[in-house]
């Protein structure tokens, strides 16, 4: 599954993050990192990136000017952009990297925002499908999360906001698909740890309601008629048109008519 027209969010960020476009030319011939003014070799690793498309050789000529004037605005403007263009050619781990060396050396630069969004937005591109292993995700919500705490009023928190959501929802739905998996093989301590946690951790998401009626499900099992009747019962009042809850009241009703938790 691909993410969210990449480019365009980037280019955003990267245009507030970079101050990019000084647009002398550099010309195509080859520039001696050595005698060449670090500002001209930037444009011209600049126009390798927007105008050319030559990512590779953007990225060693990014790489130079913080080489050959480290420490200089430049090399602090070419290490972001560096970051960038790995991005753009899906090389994550490489921007991580850059981006890790870079907070590390500047944390309170006026670039350090975009640093951490960037970082981010790599864990975030290698979101995979719930039945997959979502350590990526968990990262990619770590990582948004400390964007939103560290820059809040920032347009990097409100976008990371907006992807915190989905990350989200994918953790949550691989919690009960673990779930399941385990009540399946009537292991249910197991199975109720899992439904719990999305309850109790992803309330905002839509696996909240079938983690409610597998909760439900799950105590009713194990004879834990009040908890079951307390699961069906959040299930009906915030969701009361859900089929989960519809499935919950028939459960309750056919196990525990007595206790049936009113619609």
């Amino acid at each position: 599954m691909r993410f969210l027209k990449k480019s365009r969010l980037i280019f955003f960020a990267a245009g507030t993050a970079a101050v990019l476009l000084l647009s002398s030319c550099a010309g195509k011939t080859a520039l001696d990192p050595e005698t060449t003014p670090p500002e001209v070799l930037y444009n011209h690793a600049l126009d390798l990136l927007t105008k050319e498309h030559e990512y590779t050789k953007a990225i060693s000529a990014f790489d130079e000017i913080d080489r050959y004037y480290p420490y200089s605005r430049w090399a602090l403007r070419a290490q972001i952009m560096l970051a960038f263009t790995y991005y753009i050619k899906r090389e994550y781990d490489d921007s991580v990297i850059v981006l890790d060396r870079f907070l590390q050396l500047y944390p309170g630069n006026h670039f350090a925002p975009y640093a951490y969004y960037l970082k981010a937005l790599c864990y975030y591109a290698q979101l995979s499908d719930t039945d997959r292993d979502q350590k990526m995700t968990q990262m990619a919500l770590e990582a948004l999360t400390e964007v939103t705490r560290r820059f809040p009023d920032t347009p990097y928190a409100a976008d990371a906001e907006i992807k915190m959501v989905l990350a989200k929802d994918y953790l949550a739905a691989k919690e009960v698909n673990i779930g399941r998996f385990y009540l399946n093989r009537n292991e249910h301590i197991a199975a109720m740890n899992r439904f719990a946690n999305v309850v109790h951790n992803y309330q905002t998401t839509l696996h909240v309601q079938e983690a409610l009626y597998r909760l439900t499900e799950t105590y009713l099992i194990l004879g834990l008629d009040t908890e079951a009747r307390k699961s069906a019962a959040v299930l009906g009042y915030n969701y009361p048109s859900s089929p989960w809850y519809k499935r919950a009241y028939a459960l309750m009703k056919k196990h525990v008519p007595d206790s049936i938790a009113k619609e």
